[in-house]
C-alpha cells in the first residue's frame, strides 16, 4: 500500500508528504505498472533494490504527485505506513491507475478560475549523502502551481525541492518564465513563488479562497498531471477531514480527503467548490489493492498559516508544537490513580527536554484543556458542531512564540500553566537546512551528522540496529545535539587497519564527548596532543598520529578529487548552543532519552 503525494495543484488543495514520526521523500514505488515518481531519467539498479525492499516491508505509505523520480524515502515515528513521494514521470508510454473520476474540462472550459492555474517545470540537483562533498545527477519534474494575488504563486514543496531552475507556463500559452522560489514549508509541504515577467501577470486574476468544506461537499481537482500536456479536471466530494500525515514534510496536520482522481503531476494544484472558491491543495494519494481513488488536498487553514508565517516573518519558521509525548486515558482505572474525576485528559509521558514545556509540564501530569478547551480521553477535541479532533490540531493553529494555556491535574491538584510554542528539534533530520549536508575529513575518515535522507541513501540494513534504534526514538539534550558517525574510510597510510569501518557513531575525542561535527571539527583543530583518539559504540577505538593525520590531508583530497576536507559550515568559528534555560551546560553522559509507542508527540 502507499500514498503519493501529488505535485501540480489539484482543485483538491495543497499537501505535505511526511509524517512527523519518519519522513519519506519523494517516490519509492513502483505501483500498478506506473512509477509514482516524477523524475524524467530512469532509475538505477541499487535504487531499484533498495525502493522494492521497502515497498515490501511497508504496510501502507503515501506518495507525492509532483511527476518527478523519487529520491529518497523514510517511515514515520507516528505510524506504521511508510510515506512515500511521488511525482510525474515525463514518459509517454506509462500506464495510469485511479482514473475512474478523472473528466475533460467539459462545461469547466471558459471558467475563468482555470486560468490561474499553471504548469511548474523544476529541475532538481539533490545532495549526495553518502559523498557529501558532491551532489546527485540532476533530474526534471513537473507540477502544478496556482496564483494567489500580488505576484505570486503557490505549489507543493516537493515540486521545487532542491530545486536548481524553476520554469512555470501559463494555459494556453507556449512560453515558459523564470520562477523564484520565496519560501518554502517543508513540514505543510508548501512553497510560495514569485515570476518576475510582467508579460506573465497581463490579465491574470488570482484565485479566490474559500472556507474548510463539509462531507459530501462537490470538489474539482484541476492540474497538470500524466497522460497529457493540457490542464486537467477531476470531480469528486469530500470524503474525511482530520488531521493526516503528510509525507514530505514528517508532520502530522489537518487534511482533506477526497475521491478526486490525483495523479503524478497535480500537486501543487488547486481543489475547487462549487462556487469556484479554492478549499484546499493537491498533494498526496493513498495507493492500494484493497481501495481505490483516495487522494489528500491541503485545507486553507494549513495555507493560510503558512501565508501568515511568511507574512509576519519574511521566511517560514514552522508549525509548533508542545514537545511532550502523550498517552490515552480510556481505562477507568488508570483516570482513577490520577485523581482525574472525569472522561478526559491525556497523561504526559515524556517531555522533550529541548521544548519550553520541560520546564513547565512533569511527568505524570494529565492535560485536561488547551487554551480553554476540554480534552478528550482519547486525546481528541471538539471540531465544528458534531465533530471530533486530534489534540494536535489546536497546537497546529498556532505560530511560533505563541502562549498556551494549558489546564492540567498534578497529583490530584488542579493548576493552569503557561507554556510558549516552538518548533520541534530533531535530533536525527528529516530535512537538511540549507541542503548542504555537513562533512569533515580527518586522515580519510569521512564524518557526518546522521540524518534521514542519509539512512534513506544508503539503505537501512547498513546502519545497524543500535544506530536505527537513536534514529527512531532518541530526543536532543540540548540545541544544536547531533549523531556524528563515520559514514566511510578513504583508505591511505595513515588508516591502515580502520578501512572496513562504516556507519558508526563516534562518542569521544581524546575523552570529551562530542556534541555535534562542528563541535568534532572544533576539538581537532585545537587539538594539542600527540595522538588522536576517538571512541566509538562498544569502547572501540581508532587512534591517529595528529601531525601525521594533518599532513595527509592534501594528497588525500587529490587522490579523490575532494575539493575539501570540510563542508562550508565549518569553517566558521564554533559557538557552543548546548545551555538549558538556566544557563547551565547539559550533561552528554545522562541516560538517552527515548520515546517509545503511544501516543503522537505534541
Amino acid at each position: 500500500m502507499s500514498i503519493a503525494a501529488v505535485s501540480g495543484w489539484g482543485l483538491s488543495g495543497l499537501f505535505a508528504s511526511h509524517s512527523r514520526s519518519r519522513r519519506i521523500l519523494p517516490g519509492s514505488y513502483f505501483l500498478g505498472g506506473l512509477d509514482p515518481d516524477c523524475c524524467s531519467f530512469s532509475l538505477n539498479k541499487k535504487a531499484l533494490v533498495r525502493r522494492s525492499l521497502r515497498r515490501l516491508r511497508a504496510e501502507a505509505s503515501f506518495q507525492n504527485t509532483d511527476g518527478r523520480t523519487p529520491r529518497n524515502n523514510k517511515v514515520g515515528r507516528s505510524q506504521s505506513a511508510a510515506l512515500n513521494s511521488f511525482g510525474r514521470k515525463e514518459d509517454k508510454d506509462l500506464l495510469v491507475d485511479s482514473r475512474a473520476n478523472q473528466v475533460e474540462e467539459g462545461n469547466l472550459q471558459d471558467a475563468d478560475f482555470l486560468n490561474a492555474v499553471v504548469k511548474v517545470y523544476c529541475t532538481h540537483t539533490a545532495p549526495d549523502y553518502s559523498l557529501p562533498w558532491q551532489k546527485q545527477r540532476q533530474y526534471t519534474s513537473t507540477g502544478s502551481a496556482f496564483m494567489i494575488g500580488e505576484r505570486k504563486l503557490l505549489t507543493n514543496a516537493h515540486c521545487v525541492e532542491h530545486d536548481t531552475q524553476v520554469k512555470v507556463k501559463r494555459r494556453g500559452d507556449d512560453t515558459k518564465y523564470l520562477a523564484k522560489v520565496l519560501a518554502r514549508g517543508v513540514e505543510c509541504d508548501m512553497a510560495l513563488l514569485s515570476v518576475e515577467s510582467d508579460e506573465f501577470w497581463e490579465g491574470t486574476e488570482p484565485l479566490r479562497f474559500g472556507q474548510l468544506p463539509n462531507l459530501q461537499d462537490s470538489v474539482t481537482v484541476v492540474g497538470y498531471p500524466l497522460g497529457g500536456e493540457t490542464i486537467s479536471v477531476s470531480k469528486g466530494v469530500v470524503s474525511r477531514i482530520e488531521v493526516t500525515s503528510y509525507a514530505h514534510g514528517s508532520s502530522e496536520l489537518l487534511g482533506i480527503q477526497i475521491d478526486a482522481a490525483i495523479n503524478p503531476g497535480n500537486s501543487g494544484g488547486p481543489a475547487f467548490n462549487d462556487r469556484g472558491e479554492c478549499i484546499g491543495v493537491a498533494f498526496q494519494v493513498y495507493r492500494s489493492d484493497d481501495v481505490e481513488n483516495i487522494g489528500y488536498v491541503i485545507p486553507t487553514t494549513v495555507v493560510s498559516h503558512f501565508l501568515e508565517d511568511y507574512r509576519r516573518n519574511g521566511r517560514y519558521t514552522g508549525f509548533p508544537c508542545l514537545g511532550v509525548l502523550l498517552q490515552k486515558l480510556e481505562n477507568p482505572a488508570m483516570r482513577a490513580f490520577l485523581n482525574v474525576p472525569s472522561n478526559e485528559g491525556v497523561l504526559v509521558r515524556k517531555v522533550e527536554p529541548t521544548s519550553y514545556a520541560s520546564g513547565v509540564l512533569n511527568e505524570g501530569d494529565v492535560i485536561v484543556s488547551f487554551d480553554n478547551v476540554r480534552v478528550g480521553c482519547e486525546g481528541t477535541v471538539p471540531f465544528r458542531s458534531t465533530e471530533r479532533i486530534a489534540f494536535r490540531y489546536l497546537i497546529s493553529q498556532k505560530f511560533t512564540g505563541d502562549v498556551a494555556e494549558l489546564g492540567i491535574i498534578r497529583k490530584g491538584q488542579s493548576m493552569q500553566v503557561q507554556v510558549v510554542l516552538n518548533p520541534q528539534l530533531h535530533l536525527v533530520p528529516f530535512h537538511i537546512e540549507g541542503g548542504h549536508p555537513s562533512y569533515l575529513i580527518v586522515a580519510g575518515l569521512v564524518f557526518t551528522p546522521l540524518s534521514e535522507p542519509l539512512i534513506e541513501e544508503e539503505c537501512e540494513d547498513s546502519m545497524g540496529l543500535k544506530l536505527l534504534a537513536k534514529a527512531r526514538y532518541s530526543m536532543p539534550r540540548f540545541k544544536g545535539e547531533q549523531i556524528v558517525i563515520l559514514s566511510q574510510v578513504l583508505a591511505c597510510e595513515e588508516n591502515i587497519g580502520y578501512e572496513e569501518m562504516s556507519n558508526e557513531q563516534v562518542l569521544k575525542l581524546n575523552g570529551t564527548s562530542i556534541k555535534n561535527i562542528h563541535h568534532l571539527a572544533h576539538l581537532i583543530d585545537n587539538c594539542k596532543d600527540k595522538y588522536l583518539i576517538l571512541e566509538f559504540e562498544d569502547n572501540f577505538l581508532v587512534i591517529l598520529e595528529r601531525e601525521s593525520a594533518s599532513g595527509a590531508s592534501n594528497s588525500i583530497l587529490k587522490g579523490y578529487g575532494i575539493p575539501s576536507e570540510r563542508s562550508p559550515d565549518l569553517l566558521e568559528p564554533y559557538i557552543d548552543d548546548s545551555f538549558g534555560q538556566d544557563g547551565a551546560a547539559t550533561s552528554l553522559d545522562q541516560k538517552e532519552n527515548q520515546s517509545g509507542d503511544g501516543l503522537q508527540w505534541v
